[in-house]
């Protein structure tokens, strides 16, 4: 009787020699041993997606066919290239070289291990034959993104169930989860699974993901990022999961959320209060009657105005619009599920929530009045796939009856790859703490990373508590102003408008039925003098960034970086940078530093390596180190790059306001600087055919000089003459140019 040979004994027989790269799958002999996951024979398949990304699939097989693998519709393509490698068997080491990348599949245990073809190690995985876990190399540098939400800032030492929605972890302080299972090494890889879906566990020497159980584990499917450039790291996870959309331009003014509403007058008196104090803001937003005893509608699911405070709602729609206002209404889904298109026939008879195009039917009679947008709320209970299909209804279905003005919806919640449809996202019912104003810094940081730049959250905090004063509320706006989404909104809503807090007045109590430490402000906090100016300082500036924000916003569009961008981005070579996340960068050239501290009189703060310029005070200071910026009230400390180009508009009332004055570009010496200021018409499609204007900035520090010309591929817009001033910072003196189209040198 022959002895019997171990797998392990075969496999050291036959040797590690000899690895090749497959393009197609080896031919089985009775002694191969199959693969088997869970205790299922699967196929492993390795793809090229780009030069420095590889995805590796793990398909289970049954009745010896492939099982596809499950789409939400977070990906842009099922596939991108066809499998450079199929193994059903493996017996030795095999290697398959995908553009920059290298993946070694070794059996016994089952392994992954990836690498570039200089020999860099990216990654090593090992998935477990019985559970279909995952283990991977955690590194020694902070790992980031994950979604919105969960423990913060580095996600080592964590564990994280990546359930979505509004009870996923810690609430109060940290927001709604919107899990993505996108994960950042900013030692030099990144990790998509885009199935299943899972837990992540960062506590021990490796990382590892369980699916839950051996049922739900396959097909794995996942990809791998092999980069030590944070913006290429970007730019794969945009190639996978697609680009942002351009919002509309005045989804980046000031927005102002109501609740509880008194009446018609009410609802004008706020509007005209704006104008009339000259505090810029664009939208106003309604929430509907259910999570309140009066609000724009009849109640959860209804499309019908509640005529005791909008009892003409056209008339009272034409009449904010002509204060310059857009109108954006609260919705709530009730359904569990939902599916589809906008574009999907249906019965128009009948009303299927779950059904994407008969569920947006019933918004557009509400639409036809002039409404701007939507507030698409609740919807935890939907699973991944719903979400996504949410977040792409509105998008889609506004374009039915205004195919070419770009559509706004303000989400919950959402999915891997909402970004292409213009979703924003706010992060939940957050208390008003100064914990969560400090948290929401890093929450902030990691969203953006995940690939969801249009993000904001209730400034002031939800649900109001003993800790909510006109100190909190103007820290919050501070940041607020520098998050894309700048929308003020929470329960004591009267307390949310700029001059809420100089009135004496609570406005609607709604915080009688809340328990867990709810709690109105402290009465002596209610005539507090100093608020409503410093909201003005921070509207104004906000107002008078726009041209920067938007030029940004254009870049997130085109890129995939976010607006708020971990200093990590553009500081990868500085480990002090990559490691914080009490500040970040917004758009390349500004450094925000928020104050979350109660009474505070100053802000340690870290100063990349580079040269910097204090905002405030065009004080120059050099980087590599920590500083201590004394601040009051109204300051939060901003800081610019050397070499920056910092383009600032005139303070308007509102995003679409006409005005002759110039734009401003402050120059921060000390290096060369370029910059392309993008403008288009911030509502409609039409850039996409070529209708934008791109001014081309170029500053030679040397010479001090300034050259403009127009962008290769835009034109200039109207009014064809465009005002312009050029400002060295730290000196006096400017020069006004006007610039045609043609290239203009200016000497400063």
């Amino acid at each position: 009787m022959k002895k019997l040979v171990s797998r392990r004994q075969l496999l050291k027989r036959l040797g590690a020699a000899g690895s090749v790269s497959l393009v197609t799958s080896r031919s089985a002999s009775s002694w191969d041993p199959a693969i088997l996951v869970t205790g299922r024979p699967v196929e492993i398949a390795v793809s090229q997606v780009s030069a420095e990304t590889v995805r590796i699939i793990v398909l289970p097989i049954q009745d010896g066919r492939v099982q596809p693998v499950p789409q939400d519709g977070s990906l842009v393509h099922p596939a991108w290239n066809p499998p450079r490698a199929r193994l059903r068997r493996l017996v030795r080491e095999e290697r398959v070289q995908c553009g920059n990348v290298v993946v070694k599949l070794s059996p016994d245990p089952l392994a992954v291990h990836v690498e570039t073809r200089d020999g860099r190690l990216v990654q090593h995985l090992r998935l477990d034959s019985q559970t279909g876990s995952l283990s991977f190399l955690l590194g020694d540098q902070p790992l980031l993104g994950l979604g919105q939400g969960g423990p913060q800032f580095d996600r080592r030492g964590s564990s994280d169930r990546m359930r979505s929605g509004q009870s996923g972890y810690m609430l109060r302080t940290h927001g709604g989860r919107l899990p993505i299972q996108w994960l950042i090494g900013t030692g030099g890889w990144a990790m998509f699974i885009h199935h299943p879906s899972g837990a992540f566990d960062f506590s021990g020497q490796e990382g590892r993901f369980d699916p839950g159980t051996p049922d739900t584990a396959l097909p794995l499917d996942l990809f791998i990022v092999a980069s030590r450039d944070p913006a290429q790291v970007m730019a794969e996870y945009a190639r996978l999961t697609g680009l942002p959309q351009m919002p509309p331009l005045w989804s980046l003014g000031y927005q102002q959320s109501h609740r509880t509403l008194a009446s018609r007058e009410e609802i004008l008196s706020v509007a005209r209060t704006f104008r009339e104090k000259q505090l810029p803001c664009d939208s106003l937003i309604y929430l509907g009657t259910g999570f309140c005893p009066s609000g724009w509608n009849t109640g959860h699911g209804s499309f019908t105005f509640n005529s005791s405070v909008f009892p003409d709602p056209r008339r009272m729609i034409e009449e904010l619009h002509a204060l310059h206002f857009r109108i954006v209404l609260h919705v709530v889904i009730q359904a569990s599920e939902l599916r589809g298109t906008v574009q999907d026939r249906f019965d128009m008879e009948k009303f299927e929530e779950k059904e994407a195009a008969s569920y947006w039917n019933h918004h557009r009679k509400v639409f036809a009045l002039g409404v701007g947008g939507w507030w698409p709320d609740e919807g935890d209970p939907l699973n991944a796939a719903s979400r996504l299909t949410r977040n792409r209804m509105y998008w889609e279905g506004p374009q039915l009856d205004r195919p070419n003005e770009r559509p706004f919806a303000l989400h919950r919640n959402g999915h891997a790859g909402m970004q292409r449809y213009g979703a924003f996202l706010w992060s939940g019912d957050v208390y008003s703490t100064w914990e969560t104003l400090r948290t929401h810094v890093p929450v902030a940081i990691n969203t953006g990373l995940s690939g969801i730049p249009y993000w904001g959250t209730d400034i002031g905090g939800f649900v109001p508590t003993k800790e909510y004063t006109g100190e909190l509320h103007v820290r919050w706006f501070q940041f607020g102003a520098f998050c894309p989404l700048f929308r003020s909104h929470g329960r004591t809503w009267h307390l949310r408008l700029p001059w809420g807090w100089n009135t004496g007045e609570l406005g609607p109590d709604e915080v009688k039925t809340y328990t867990g430490g709810a709690a109105n402000p402290d009465p002596g906090e209610l005539h507090n003098a100093d608020v409503e100016p410093i909201c003005r300082k921070y509207l104004d500036l906000r107002y008078r960034l726009l041209p920067y924000l938007y030029t940004a916003i254009r870049e997130s569009h085109g890129t995939g970086l976010p607006v708020m961008r971990a200093l990590w981005l553009h500081y990868s070579g500085d480990p002090a940078a990559v490691a914080r996340g009490d500040e970040y960068l917004w758009g390349r050239d500004m450094l925000v530093a928020p104050v979350t501290e109660k009474g505070a009189t100053s802000r340690t703060l870290y100063l990349p390596r580079g040269t910097w310029y204090d905002f405030w005070t065009e004080e120059k200071l050099e980087g590599g180190r920590e500083i201590r910026r004394s601040v009051d009230l109204a300051t939060m400390p901003l800081y610019v790059r050397a070499g920056a180009i910092l383009p600032m508009g005139p303070v308007k009332q509102y995003t679409g306001e006409k005005t002759d004055a110039p734009v401003t570009l402050r120059i921060y010496p000390g290096a060369n600087a370029a910059f392309t200021l993008y403008e288009d018409d911030g509502i409609s499609f039409n850039y996409r055919k070529g209708d934008w204007m791109g001014i081309q900035a170029a500053w030679e520090d040397n010479r001090r000089r300034l050259t403009l010309r127009l962008a290769e591929g835009s034109r200039l817009l109207p009014p064809g003459r465009h005002a312009i001033e050029a400002r060295v910072v730290a000196e006096k003196e400017k020069r006004a140019v006007t610039f045609e189209g043609r290239r203009i040198e200016v000497q400063l």
